[in-house]
């Protein structure tokens, strides 16, 4: 019996130092810290352009601010991935009830949002021309970790936006006040209603939504909202055709005016406003986004009649800056796991970080981070000068032409970076429960919100021959002014000879345009907005890396990304792309052997 009790020891032991064994095979899990302070080009950036007294005092913000992110906000977003909205359209009594369950993480993600001022910061103007840089510094910390609030943050920004450019009218002025409150009682979030059942980007004639006018000067809107996102929202801007004594509305942009309208009553009843359901899509499942019937709901016109497009471009403008925020941030974030788990990942007897192609695989990721990086950083930092009325001509003119710009290159680069990252944690970047495949599929939408990458194009394109050309001469002297300032140092002296070149290139290229159709500029539009990007991103990372405090990675980073081609359309150019013969060819190639 005591040989049976030792051998039962023997054996336990034995099952214990087998198990021991096996959990130290087990994969490491990737931890980072505070996002601020693991962030050396954030904090380069804002020292070499802040004010010290400003930089003093925002920087102890995004520390502190940081902090909350990695210990509050990230775990409230990944509840919120875990419990997403869901639909009640009736109570157990069978009265319809059009009800959107939130979780309480989301909830109180919106409350995080207003005590923040992440939509105050930009209005309040503590900073004068530094707030809005200020604002899209702490966006940029919070969105991959806010379980998807980012969007209706975006769109709140944007509703401020507008009511900001129309002078804060007296009807208008209770809603802009809850938009930008810091009180989480008070705080809301505001829709924005523009994609109809014909879809999309031609809300010109997609639009199919109708405003008729009450006695009492107010107007009920009727129509089907086709895609809403953030359908939990206290209000929304939308647009509608306003119908004339016969019932018509005028067709076109023109017949376009933009209304406000609140979501719910006082006491919480919908405004005549049905959710027809939910949509199921692929990412940002966090986000209730929805179908919904307007029956006569009560709304203000709050545009000049058939103005409707031309005011609300002030909310697109800033909700494409949101859209480039995310794709920065989400860049950032996957970066920051990869490099992480490159330090606690042995493979093939090594730790990754000490396999060189794998490094060279995530230098290259960062390389295009930091100059999507320092892209939406001079946005903010022009439309901070534009918006406190301390912008040249110029400014405003590259502003409008860089929006476009970065929001298609922007989109397109995260959804690159997130999937290739995503690879280097092999088959674990896989699994749901990482998060990793959260991230991947977030992400993918950045590229189609706010205007798919053709559309932007075509935009950029419109953006240019509406300037006369100025958009694009602002472009040019802000990119040279650059390049001189750092011919001097001699590390970049390949880097400015690469971009310059590259300019040179493009100026040939649109000395030339004048003798080209319509059609010839529209096949060379990605292709050019591309090359605009790549141009202005090189520019900046050469303006960076040639600081006083620039680090051995920013001159890295600056010479790798002028390495690449910075003119495609050039390229595109030679090649023949844009002849028409060619765009005949693209429909042989896509449609052959395709039914009529």
């Amino acid at each position: 019996q005591v040989a049976v009790q030792e051998r039962q020891v023997l054996d336990d032991m034995e099952m214990l130092h087998t198990r021991t064994d096996m959990e130290t095979l087990l994969q490491e899990q990737p931890e980072t810290g505070n996002p601020y302070l693991e962030d050396t080009l954030l904090q380069s950036y804002l020292k070499t352009h802040l004010p010290p007294q400003v930089l003093e005092e925002v920087s102890r913000d995004l520390e502190r601010f940081g902090n909350r992110v990695l210990t509050q906000i990230a775990a409230l977003g990944w509840d919120c991935e875990l419990n997403p909205p869901k639909f009640q359209p009736y109570n157990a009594w069978g009265w319809r009830m059009d009800h959107i369950v939130t979780c309480s993480a989301w909830r109180r993600i919106k409350e995080i949002v207003a005590e923040e001022g992440l939509v105050a910061e930009a209005y309040e103007r503590r900073y004068s021309n530094w707030s809005r840089l200020h604002q899209v510094a702490k966006i940029y910390l919070f969105a991959s970790s806010s379980g998807g609030f980012s969007c209706p943050l975006a769109m709140t920004d944007g509703a401020a936006k507008v009511i900001e450019s129309l002078g804060i009218p007296a009807s208008l002025r209770n809603a802009f006040e809850h938009l930008t409150s810091r009180d989480p009682k008070k705080i809301w979030t505001s829709g924005q209603w523009m994609t109809e059942r014909r879809g999309g980007s031609d809300v010109a004639n997609g639009t199919e939504t109708v405003a008729r006018k009450q006695p009492d000067g107010s107007y009920r809107l009727y129509g089907f909202k086709w895609f809403t996102s953030a359908a939990d929202s206290d209000m929304t801007l939308t647009l509608a055709r306003v119908e004339d004594a016969e019932g018509q509305g005028k067709r076109g942009s023109s017949g376009l005016s933009l209304f406000f309208l609140k979501t719910r009553d006082e006491k919480g009843k919908l405004n005549n406003i049905q959710v027809q359901r939910l949509k199921d899509k692929l990412g940002t499942r966090q986000m209730a986004t929805a179908e919904l019937r307007l029956n006569g709901a009560e709304a203000e016109m709050i545009s000049t009649e058939g103005r409707g497009v031309a005011t609300i471009s002030s909310m697109l403008n800033i909700t494409r800056i949101h859209n480039i925020i995310n794709a920065v941030s989400a860049m950032r974030r996957v970066i920051s796991l990869s490099r992480e788990y490159a330090r606690r990942r042995v493979a093939f007897g090594k730790f990754l970080k000490d396999h060189p192609l794998h490094m060279q695989t995530i230098a290259r990721l960062e390389v295009q981070t930091r100059g999507a990086f320092l892209l939406i950083m001079e946005i903010a930092r022009l439309l901070g000068l534009t918006e406190a009325n301390m912008a040249s001509e110029q400014e405003e003119l590259l502003l409008r032409l860089l929006i476009p710009v970065t929001k298609l290159y922007t989109g397109k680069q995260a959804s690159a970076v997130v999937i290739e990252a995503m690879e280097s944690f092999g088959g674990q970047g896989y699994m749901e429960d990482t998060g990793l495949p959260v991230l991947v599929r977030d992400t993918l939408v950045l590229s189609i919100w706010e205007g798919t990458t053709n559309i932007l194009s075509l935009d950029v394109l419109r953006t240019i021959t509406k300037s006369q050309g100025q958009a694009l001469a602002a472009f040019f002297s802000t990119v040279q002014n650059k390049l001189g300032l750092a011919s001097k140092t001699t590390k970049l002296e390949g880097a400015v000879k690469q971009t310059q070149e590259a300019v040179s290139s493009l100026q040939q290229f649109v000395q030339a345009g004048g003798s080209r159709r319509a059609a010839t500029m529209e096949l060379a539009a990605r292709d050019l907005s591309y090359t605009l990007a790549r141009i202005y991103a090189g520019a900046l990372l050469i303006e960076h890396a040639a600081g006083p405090d620039a680090s051995p990675a920013d001159i890295a980073a600056a010479r790798r990304w002028c390495s690449q081609d910075l003119c495609p359309v050039a390229v595109g150019l030679a090649s023949g792309s844009y002849k028409t013969e060619e765009a005949l060819l693209d429909s042989t190639l896509v449609y052959e052997g395709s039914p009529a």
